[in-house]
């Protein structure tokens, strides 16, 4: 196996390079809801439309999470 596969085949992730990544996820996240806070509520209604779309959200979560853990908590017999 020549040196350049050998080098391909494992790929090394750095524990500072992960939180790096997860850090913009979560950057790029949050600027897309207040972009779309922004563009449905204007600047004049921005934190009422902030904490309404917050509440909406923060709901559809609960739901998706509470939907999967229904899912696995009922084994077949």
């Amino acid at each position: 196996m020549s040196e350049l596969t050998r080098r391909a085949a494992s790929v090394n992730v750095s524990l500072m390079g992960l939180l790096r990544g997860l850090f913009w996820f979560a950057l790029f996240i949050f600027f897309t809801f207040c972009f779309v806070v922004l563009f449905d509520y204007g600047t004049a209604g921005f934190s009422e439309g902030f904490q309404k779309e917050g509440r909406k959200y923060v709901t559809l979560v609960k739901s998706l999470v509470v939907k999967q853990a229904d899912k696995t908590e009922k084994p077949k017999k």
